[in-house]
């Protein structure tokens, strides 16, 4: 989830969110220069002035503390699932490298910094922090051994990511009336997709096979390379080959149809809603964790 999610959902309650936002230039050029300018514990209280001006008061808008709520949920649920591979007393693998556990440091920073900025910006409307148990990521025995094998942790790490890249594919369009909107989430979308990359580098270094650092077809031909079949829904629609109506399958001068077809899917990610990111969240939680 990142900021192109959070506008897609709440322009869905308020149809005029890019006009609010787009007038308070001077308000908008502030926060998205905050890098520049301030420090990465200040970005919370950033976003959460940007919305009240957006809106003209302190109080967010029920609907759109909905919106950010749900966000805040999926943030609470990756960064939950990276903390407890670092620190969790029932985590028997062993990391092959320094290097691997300093990524996998890094990717749970990244995630406890989007928890931290949705908290700014909801204030005393942000729901109650998540208290995952080691055994929610665990549901109907699928992914039984993520905490105890190292390879089974990489590969739902590879279908959280893949999701996340996924989900901010698509939205561009909605962010042209703000240039300053539309150059943030390009920035957070790259860090995202090198995630996505690196997990997957991850998993070829650590000697189960050879996966590329984009998504792929699997042996069966469809969309989902991860090797794991449970996470079907991870990949669904990625296997189109048809793009702006037009077939490129078609005009990649691959050798055979077999070949035009990967070429095809491999050059476009496809987007994501909302109801299909709660599906896939699901996938890796116990009934009584399920979000909704």
């Amino acid at each position: 989830m990142n900021i192109v999610n959070i506008l897609e959902e709440i322009e869905k309650v308020d149809g005029e969110i890019y006009e609010r936002l787009n007038p308070r230039r001077a308000a908008m050029k502030s926060f998205f220069n905050i890098g520049k300018k301030i420090s990465l514990a200040a970005m919370p209280l950033a976003l959460g002035s940007m919305f009240q001006k957006a809106y003209g008061q302190t109080t967010l808008p029920t609907a759109v503390v909905d919106v950010l709520n749900f966000a805040l949920s999926l943030e609470y649920l990756e960064y939950h699932f990276y903390n407890h591979a670092l620190l969790g007393t029932d985590v028997t693998f062993t990391y092959p490298t320094a290097a691997a556990k300093t990524a996998i440091t890094t990717i749970r920073d990244h995630e406890k910094a989007h928890v931290d900025l949705l908290v700014g910006a909801l204030g005393s409307s942000a729901r109650a922090p998540i208290a995952y148990a080691d055994t929610d990521f665990r549901a109907g025995g699928t992914f039984a051994t993520v905490y105890t094998d190292y390879n089974t942790f990489l590969a739902v790490a590879q279908g959280f990511e893949d999701t996340g890249v996924r989900a901010y594919k698509g939205q561009a369009g909605n962010l042209l009336v703000s240039p300053g909107v539309l150059q943030t989430a390009l920035q957070i979308h790259s860090v995202e997709a090198r995630h996505a990359s690196h997990i997957r580098q991850m998993r070829t270094a650590a000697g189960t096979a050879v996966y590329k650092p984009w998504v792929s077809l699997g042996a069966s031909g469809q969309a989902n390379d991860s090797g794991v079949p449970q996470v079907d829904a991870v990949y669904a629609g990625e296997d189109l080959t048809v793009q702006a109506n037009v077939n490129i399958a078609n005009i990649t001068g691959a050798p055979n149809a077999t070949a035009a077809k990967l070429a095809a899917v491999e050059s476009f990610d496809e987007p994501l809603d909302r109801a299909s990111v709660i599906t896939i969240a699901n996938l890796f939680l116990q009934p009584g964790k399920k979000l909704s």
